[in-house]
């Protein structure tokens, strides 16, 4: 046993009543550390666009080339978070498997992203490839910090109610770090150009300002936290294993592609948030008034999950998200310069979004027991890096439609709404409105038919593997 794994806690049941005080450390120590990381992701996947077309003002030409390399690095890193995920449940220290990836991805996480919002001087060929670079430098490092950081969860607790717990806690303070992000760079970034009188360092200024902010956070969960479960060490997982644990576990890949068409409409439409204020709606300063309410509701939304979580199964809140979700993009696509119906429409879709994120980390979470019942093998990093690597492909395929969206719509190119015309507007709404409605009906279609690791289905491979640890003597 390690230093860092802490007493273990009872096999699916709810924690003693001596292990509280550690179950509430884990709680907050655990969600406190999302909240500078989610700053730092908000700021690059939702805002490093911006910032290539708006403030260093790419030519079509790189932007196209840029957008194939957000697209193509993005797919890699997704494709290599399961190798992450064999390193990190490898890994024997005398400070567990889990915390000296979670530092060291953080420190290398900070320098990626002061370097991505750097700017060098070049252009074309040259600003391409120093592009690259570092986009590599900082998904390289955020996929070392991610795996080992959400790889911890399934190691916190066994218990479902607690595992809900942790996830409410850690999704409303990511939450925080995101819309701080989202509500405050815009004017932020505004005040700092006057200061320093150029935008391209307020940016910068502004990325090391949340990276620092990150890191601080980090350091709560390394200090705080302490692993409950799965303290044995068992022999380590070859690399000729990693893609059999994946493949083998049934249910892990099919909440993984029915996540994946979700999170890939929501972070394109994410993505197009600022443009459609700007280009469509024409008004750019309403954008940080929309996130602020936007940001409330998702806030509001966690809060009010486990209340609907005690009264409706985990199935049946994953249909009435996936719904009220679908109303609101279709009211959104047709509510013109309507602010209230605007405004109706984000609170329905970020409401909604809020329990199907925190549903994705709950899946994913009792599919480690699944794997393990069905494989004999606990794979904690392994069985989460498919998290990452969903949300990253995701990531990669919002990416490509909006860097797309923005060039054969004309947006790339245009001074302001005047200079955009029926059919540009058009295919605009359709990628920020119509692609994501499809991928909530197939991820929707997915989950009902094929997900089927329900509560009382889980609680059946926790006693059964309860079992198995009581005739192996591991008490």
């Amino acid at each position: 046993m390690t230093k860092d794994d802490g007493r273990r806690e009872q096999v699916g049941g709810a924690a003693a009543p001596a292990d509280e005080p550690l179950a509430r450390r884990n709680t907050w120590g655990f969600g406190l550390g999302t909240l500078g990381r989610d700053m730092v992701a908000a700021m690059v996947t939702m805002f490093l666009m911006v910032y290539l077309t708006e403030v260093l003002d790419l030519t079509n030409s790189t932007l196209a080339a840029v957008t194939v390399v957000l697209v193509v690095l993005r797919v890699f890193d997704a494709v290599n978070d399961p190798v992450m995920g064999l390193i990190v449940d490898n890994t024997r220290s005398r400070f567990g498997k889990f915390k000296p990836w979670i530092a060291g991805g953080a420190v290398a996480w900070a320098l990626g992203t002061a370097l991505l919002f750097t700017d060098f001087g070049l252009e074309g060929a040259a600003f391409v490839l120093a592009f690259t670079a570092c986009y590599l430098v900082w998904e390289i490092a955020y996929t070392v910090n991610d795996i080992s950081y959400y790889g911890m969860v399934p190691a916190l607790s066994r218990n479902q109610t607690e595992r809900e717990r942790i996830g409410v806690v850690a999704r409303l303070c990511a939450n925080i770090g995101m819309f701080a992000v989202v509500v405050g760079i815009v004017p932020i970034t505004n005040v700092l150009e006057g200061a320093l009188g150029s935008a391209t360092s307020a940016w910068l200024v502004f990325a090391v300002a949340i990276s620092v902010i990150m890191l601080a956070f980090q350091t709560i969960t390394l200090v705080a936290t302490r692993q409950r479960v799965g303290t044995d060490s068992p022999p380590p997982t070859r690399l000729s294993e990693l893609f059999a644990v994946i493949a083998r576990n049934d249910q892990l890949l099919w909440v993984t592609a029915a996540m994946f068409l979700f999170m890939t409409g929501f972070t394109a439409t994410a993505g197009f948030g600022l443009y459609y204020f700007t280009y469509i709606y024409g008004d750019d300063g309403m954008y940080a008034v929309f996130a602020a309410i936007l940001g409330v509701t998702q806030i509001a939304g966690l809060l009010s999950f486990p209340l609907v979580a005690a009264k409706l199964s985990r199935r049946q809140v994953f249909t009435l998200a996936s719904g009220v979700c679908a109303v609101g993009y279709i009211l959104f696509a047709f509510a013109g310069t309507e602010v209230v119906l605007i405004g109706v429409a984000g609170v329905a879709i970020f409401f909604a979004q809020a329990y199907i994120q925190l549903l994705i980390m709950m899946f994913i979470a009792d599919c480690v027991e699944y794997g393990q019942w069905k494989l004999g093998r606990r794979n904690e990093s392994v069985t989460f890096s498919l998290q990452p690597f969903l949300y990253k492909a995701a990531s990669a395929a919002a990416s490509g439609i909006v860097g797309l969206t923005l060039i054969l719509s004309g947006i790339n190119e245009a001074d302001g709404p005047a200079d955009l015309d029926s059919g540009g507007v058009a295919l605009f709404k359709f990628a920020m409105f119509g692609v994501p409605v499809l991928g909530i009906a197939v991820s929707w279609i997915m989950v009902r038919r094929k997900y089927v690791l329900d509560e009382d289905t889980y609680a059946g491979v926790v006693a059964d593997l309860r079992e198995r640890e009581r005739a192996g003597g591991d008490e």
